[in-house]
């Protein structure tokens, strides 16, 4: 098993100016974010973010420190980030259940590394589904592209782990 993560592809671009954590929660491998006393987030509140609508995903920082996050391997901490736009939009949504794919890939990749096929595929297969509830374009992202990433990456005929190009 890994102890660290690395990035897919370092040079990937960066949609947010936050800086990231000071490593990448792996359960079982380093402290908790939040309830560990030497987590990265131990004592911060649960992000909280505001709703932001659909058209306006340019200015949603908090999605697109979520979609570095993503990008960077850091995928419990987007999970939480992706969480709270999820709690924010209403699980009912559209934008609710792209918010949900998205926190499903996250975590599908994240249980990958971990060594755990069942829940990999659980995740990734929930993840595809929610994704074709949305638009191929969606809040930047090409939906149907990412979708076809993910599905080659759970097969194992695409080795790295889909990354999330948005179109500006």
């Amino acid at each position: 098993m890994m102890t660290e993560l690395l990035p897919p592809d370092p040079t990937w671009p960066r949609y947010s100016t936050r800086p990231f954590p000071p490593y990448r929660f792996l359960p079982g491998q380093s402290p908790h974010p939040r309830r560990d006393p030497h987590g990265h987030s131990y004592g911060q509140p649960e992000p909280r973010p505001s709703a932001c609508r659909p058209e306006d995903w340019r200015r949603c920082d908090w999605y697109l420190f979520g979609v570095d996050l993503y990008n960077y391997a850091y995928w419990w901490e987007s999970h939480e980030a992706f969480e709270g736009l999820w709690h924010a939009a209403g699980h009912a949504t559209q934008q609710g259940r792209f918010f949900q794919a998205l926190i499903q890939v996250a975590a599908s990749n994240l249980k990958r590394v971990l060594g755990q096929p069942t829940s990999t595929a659980n995740l990734a297969r929930a993840g595809l589904a929610r994704l074709q509830e949305v638009p191929p374009i969606y809040m930047g992202m090409d939906v149907e592209s990412f979708a076809a990433d993910v599905q080659a990456h759970w097969e194992g005929s695409r080795q790295m782990p889909p990354l999330i190009r948005l179109a500006w």
